[in-house]
Protein backbone atom coordinates (compact mmCIF):
# COMPACT_ATOMS: atom_id res chain seq x y z
CA UNK A 1 0.00 0.00 0.00
CA UNK A 2 1.38 3.25 -1.00
CA UNK A 3 0.88 6.15 1.62
CA UNK A 4 1.54 9.97 0.73
CA UNK A 5 4.90 11.19 2.48
CA UNK A 6 4.02 14.12 5.02
CA UNK A 7 4.80 17.09 2.98
CA UNK A 8 3.19 19.84 0.05
CA UNK A 9 1.18 18.17 -3.11
CA UNK A 10 -0.36 20.48 -6.22
CA UNK A 11 -4.02 19.45 -7.37
CA UNK A 12 -4.54 18.48 -10.70
CA UNK A 13 -7.26 21.29 -10.96
CA UNK A 14 -3.97 23.75 -9.80
CA UNK A 15 -4.89 27.21 -11.69
CA UNK A 16 -2.52 29.71 -11.01
CA UNK A 17 -4.50 32.57 -12.74
CA UNK A 18 -6.81 31.97 -9.53
CA UNK A 19 -3.99 32.46 -6.92
CA UNK A 20 -0.32 31.13 -6.91
CA UNK A 21 -1.13 28.58 -4.10
CA UNK A 22 -4.56 27.85 -5.87
CA UNK A 23 -4.89 23.76 -5.10
CA UNK A 24 -2.00 23.26 -3.27
CA UNK A 25 -2.04 21.28 -0.03
CA UNK A 26 0.06 20.44 2.89
CA UNK A 27 -0.39 16.35 3.77
CA UNK A 28 -0.47 16.31 7.61
CA UNK A 29 -0.68 12.10 8.20
CA UNK A 30 -3.29 9.67 7.25
CA UNK A 31 -5.74 8.33 9.73
CA UNK A 32 -7.53 5.24 9.77
CA UNK A 33 -11.62 4.69 9.85
CA UNK A 34 -12.96 3.21 12.97
CA UNK A 35 -15.79 1.98 11.87
CA UNK A 36 -15.01 0.60 8.41
CA UNK A 37 -11.25 0.03 8.36
CA UNK A 38 -10.31 2.44 5.38
CA UNK A 39 -7.54 4.62 5.19
CA UNK A 40 -8.08 8.72 4.67
CA UNK A 41 -5.05 11.37 3.83
CA UNK A 42 -5.61 14.33 6.37
CA UNK A 43 -4.14 17.26 4.59
CA UNK A 44 -4.94 20.95 4.56
CA UNK A 45 -5.46 23.76 1.88
CA UNK A 46 -2.47 26.60 1.46
CA UNK A 47 -5.13 29.43 0.01
CA UNK A 48 -8.00 31.44 1.63
CA UNK A 49 -11.20 28.35 1.27
CA UNK A 50 -13.85 28.49 3.83
CA UNK A 51 -16.31 26.20 2.64
CA UNK A 52 -14.94 23.26 4.93
CA UNK A 53 -14.30 25.65 8.39
CA UNK A 54 -14.36 25.18 11.13
CA UNK A 55 -12.59 21.61 10.25
CA UNK A 56 -9.11 22.41 10.59
CA UNK A 57 -8.50 19.52 7.92
CA UNK A 58 -9.89 17.89 5.32
CA UNK A 59 -10.22 14.15 4.19
CA UNK A 60 -9.68 12.06 0.79
CA UNK A 61 -9.76 8.25 0.56
CA UNK A 62 -6.20 7.14 0.23
CA UNK A 63 -7.07 5.20 -2.67
CA UNK A 64 -8.44 8.38 -4.54
CA UNK A 65 -5.72 10.84 -2.97
CA UNK A 66 -2.92 8.31 -4.95
CA UNK A 67 -5.19 7.49 -7.57
CA UNK A 68 -5.19 8.87 -11.41
CA UNK A 69 -7.54 10.97 -13.56
CA UNK A 70 -7.80 11.76 -17.10
CA UNK A 71 -7.72 15.10 -17.76
CA UNK A 72 -7.67 16.73 -21.63
CA UNK A 73 -6.43 13.04 -22.85
CA UNK A 74 -4.03 12.80 -20.58
CA UNK A 75 -3.38 9.96 -17.63
CA UNK A 76 -2.06 12.07 -14.56
CA UNK A 77 -2.00 11.72 -10.62
CA UNK A 78 -4.74 13.42 -8.57
CA UNK A 79 -2.49 15.05 -6.51
CA UNK A 80 1.62 15.26 -7.08
CA UNK A 81 4.21 15.89 -4.54
CA UNK A 82 6.41 19.15 -4.59
CA UNK A 83 9.79 19.22 -4.16
CA UNK A 84 11.36 22.42 -5.76
CA UNK A 85 13.13 23.96 -2.40
CA UNK A 86 11.88 27.84 -3.59
CA UNK A 87 8.43 26.67 -4.02
CA UNK A 88 8.63 24.53 -0.76
CA UNK A 89 9.25 27.75 0.99
CA UNK A 90 6.84 29.53 -0.41
CA UNK A 91 4.15 26.84 0.63
CA UNK A 92 5.87 26.87 4.56
CA UNK A 93 5.60 30.49 4.55
CA UNK A 94 1.55 30.36 3.21
CA UNK A 95 0.80 27.68 5.87
CA UNK A 96 2.27 29.94 8.30
CA UNK A 97 0.19 32.88 7.90
CA UNK A 98 -3.02 30.54 7.29
CA UNK A 99 -2.38 28.41 10.69
CA UNK A 100 0.21 29.94 12.68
Amino acid sequence: MDIPANGFYVHYKHDSTRGPHDHMYEVVGVARNTEDKTFLVLYRPLYENDWFAPALYQARPLEMFMGTIQKDGQVMNRFRKIFDPVLIADLEDARNKLYG
